[in-house]
């Protein structure tokens, strides 16, 4: 247990710090829930202004087991980095004062998701498309664990923004199982609003997760909350159970729009997956014209803009997949050249490919991440690889998610702190020395006992 520095600076205007005197809390409120309470507060290391989160020990821990959940929850948040998931800093417990659990986590100045889209209740289709995405980048990585990491209680109130650049984050990650304990036996983790038919009867997977978004996004569309024309939660349970969408949901008036909220909405075998959604039309890159704002007039004529390069399709990198097939052992391995536009250097990244535990999409997104590519989907690279395996493999047959008609972006910045394995995640360890040869024999010089290698040359 820790003890918090419970003296009042009077001269900072702290009402309290953390163990550490690292941070200081004001008594400005930035959000309150029925169990947290959320306070600005400050980073004296960085200078940065956080969000200090308070939980009331009594009214979550009732047994030792409740205490040694709490701290296993709260080990797992502490161990996610992602650009789309709140980055959490430090927590401790305080049972000598005010009996809390208190976490610090990043601030943002914009609120809630749900706050955001109230305040400002015209935006464009791109607009929601593009917080769509962000949301869904966090829940692969989130499902991606193993076991999965559950958010079970997502929903636009948890769901955090900064407005100035256009930034969202899932937050209170974890918090629905941390408050389980003040829950009675009998009822269930979530906001009824945004919660999958089979929470109710709690045997689930992470599959609720993208139901919950579906009405995230129903809720993004209309600003209205899902499900508002029932007046208590035995109304909403009997509609969800009964497979009775939300009456915002046909207040929508974009077609496509709707098929894809409905599919986040179906019953669980037949629901997709969050990276099965990632690949889905709906999300694509809209360059028309702007639905609802219209496009602003440039206040340069054309010949200065020539001028400044301000072209809306930049050259891309050029960029290049070859494949060599194996015949002793049926393993692939691929070759990208990478041809830098600046400097016309060239990078040669080679890599084996596992058939069995590899997909085109993994693949790609790993090197839009590990080798800094900002000029190419991962559904672009994921095409080319999986255009050089059939090629080498005609009987192939790809995998379902897989849908080359899904053209929409993605922003993958990196990640601020840990080291980076270059392709750790798809890099086949397992491949024998045999294989490794196999690849050499096919004219690729790694040095020997690497599963992977990369080269640069002018």
């Amino acid at each position: 247990m820790y003890k918090a520095n419970n003296n009042i600076d009077t001269e900072h205007g702290y009402v309290e710090t953390d163990p550490t005197g690292r941070y200081g809390r004001f008594e400005q409120v930035l959000g309150k829930g029925a169990m947290k309470t959320v306070y600005k507060a400050i980073d004296e290391v960085l200078g940065m202004e956080v969000a200090w989160n308070q939980v009331k020990l009594n009214q979550v821990l009732r047994s030792p087991d409740d205490l040694e959940r709490l701290y296993s929850e709260v080990h797992l948040l502490s161990t996610l980095n992602h650009d789309s998931i709140i980055n959490f800093y430090t927590s401790w417990i305080d049972v000598h004062h005010h009996n809390t659990f208190n976490f610090i986590t990043e601030m943002f100045t914009s609120g809630t998701l749900r706050e955001y889209r109230k305040k400002y209740n015209r935006v464009d289709i791109r607009a929601i498309k593009n917080w769509a995405r962000q949301i869904l980048e966090g829940l692969v990585y989130l499902h991606a664990h193993d076991p999965p990491v559950i958010h079970r209680d997502l929903k636009c109130d948890n769901i955090f923004v900064n407005g100035h650049l256009g930034k969202v984050k899932i937050g209170d990650l974890g918090l629905a199982a941390i408050l389980q304990g003040s829950q009675s036996a009998h009822s269930v983790i979530g906001t009824p609003e945004f919660m999958a038919p089979e929470l109710y009867e709690e045997d689930y997977n992470e599959l609720v997760d993208v139901y919950s978004f579906g009405m995230c996004v129903l809720e993004m569309f209309t600003s209205e909350y899902p499900y508002s024309e029932c007046v208590n939660p035995a109304q909403i349970y009997k509609k969800v159970t009964s497979g009775k969408l939300p009456r915002a949901f046909y207040q929508i008036q974009d077609l496509e729009a709707r098929r894809f909220i409905r599919q986040c909405l179906e019953n669980a075998s037949n629901r997709p997956t969050a990276k099965q959604l990632f690949l889905d039309p709906f999300l694509c890159s809209d360059l028309g014209p702007m639905r609802k704002l219209g496009s602003p007039k440039a206040f340069l004529n054309p010949r200065e803009i020539d001028k400044l390069h301000l072209s809306d399709d930049p050259a891309k990198t050029q960029m290049t997949i070859t494949g060599k097939l194996n015949p002793e052992d049926d393993t692939i391995f691929l070759k990208v050249q990478i041809a830098d536009k600046l400097d016309g250097s060239t990078r040669n990244i080679y890599f084996p490919f596992d058939i069995v535990n590899d997909t085109p999409l993994d693949v790609a997104m790993e090197m839009v991440k590990e080798l800094e590519i900002t000029d190419w989907e991962p559904f672009e690279i994921a095409e080319m690889i999986d255009g050089e395996i059939s090629g080498l493999m005609p009987g192939r047959r790809k995998p379902d998610f897989f849908h080359p008609e899904a053209y929409h972006t993605f922003n993958y910045q990196e990640d601020v702190e840990g080291p980076h394995h270059l392709f750790k995640s798809f890099s086949s360890c397992s491949s024998s020395q045999a294989s490794l040869s196999g690849l050499m024999a096919h004219g690729y010089s790694c040095p020997q006992g690497m599963p992977f290698c990369l080269h640069n040359y002018t």
